[in-house]
Order: structure tokens, then sequence, then C-alpha cells
């Protein structure tokens, strides 16, 4: 069995309702949140909340990066 090459250390910090934050090995913050069908998809009105990118948006672009 090979070992390890490398282990992530992400720290994330739920805030209030959707909001999220992450601290990135590189040292970076990242917020995440919801924004137009997702908001509406989790209760919240897309018109009364700033609009962040998802955690699924982060996971699409890095997939296809």
């Amino acid at each position: 069995m090979s070992e390890v090459t490398y282990r992530s250390s992400v720290q994330v910090v739920r805030h209030k309702g959707p909001r999220r934050s992450a601290k990135l090995p590189a040292g970076e913050q990242v917020e995440f949140g919801v924004h137009d069908a997702v908001a509406t998809h989790y209760g919240q009105d897309p018109d009364r909340i700033e609009p962040v990118s998802t955690t699924l948006d982060y996971v699409v672009a890095a997939a296809c990066g």
C-alpha cells in the first residue's frame, strides 16, 4: 500500500443561514452561500439576500478546470 502523498487541511466556518467561509491551505478565504434558484429551493427570497456562489459552483469549476 502506498503512503499518503497529500492531506488537505481546510477549515470551514458556518455563519448565519446558508453562509459559510472556508480557509484554504494557501491562505485564501472563500465565501459560500446561495443565489437565485438555489436560494428559492432553501426557502430564501433571492431578492433579499446577497448572492454568493454555492459549494456546488466551486466543485463544478474545480472539476472543469
